[in-house]
């Protein structure tokens, strides 16, 4: 499989991809936890179905020192034992922000405040721009249909 296009031989998309890409470095600079940070980005991509994604942050959290267990269950995390409220929390809001189209009202007062139960403001804050920036990370590789498993950990560090 090959990508559609090659953004990064095309001047003008270079540029925006850059750019988007320092909005993403920004997420990883802020005071959301690393394992937060990686098991959302993974289940939002998990939802939108972006094997690049998918790709990119099992073997970051991997190398981040996230356990295979924990991994592999990020789509089931309801029913898993292994998160933290904290981190259920994070996954309940990703979803509900994810497939906001599918429910009438947004994202519930109740799925907003479990999440605010457990992160600050400035956590919350990037909670909410990690989520937007995967779908919109998703939306472009799954239209680009970037190919997966090449991804080295730090590859994009």
């Amino acid at each position: 499989m090959n990508a559609r296009l090659d953004v990064f031989a095309i001047p003008s998309a270079g540029k925006v991809i850059k750019q988007f890409m320092s909005l993403g470095r920004l997420v990883v600079e802020s005071p959301l936890p690393a394992a937060t940070r990686e098991l959302v980005s993974l289940r939002v991509s998990q939802i939108n179905g972006c094997a690049v994604c998918i790709d990119m942050h099992t073997k970051e959290a991997a190398a981040a020192g996230e356990t295979s267990v924990r991994i592999n269950l990020v789509a089931a995390w309801r029913e898993a034992t292994v998160y933290t409220e904290a981190e259920r929390a994070a996954f309940e809001l990703a979803e509900q922000a994810t497939r906001i189209a599918d429910g009438a009202g947004g994202v519930p007062d109740e799925v907003w405040e479990r999440a605010a139960k457990h992160y600050d403001k400035e956590q919350l804050v990037a909670l909410v721009t990690l989520i937007a920036f995967m779908n919109t990370a998703n939306r472009l590789n799954v239209v680009l249909q970037q190919p997966a498993g090449d991804y080295q950990p730090g590859q994009f560090k």
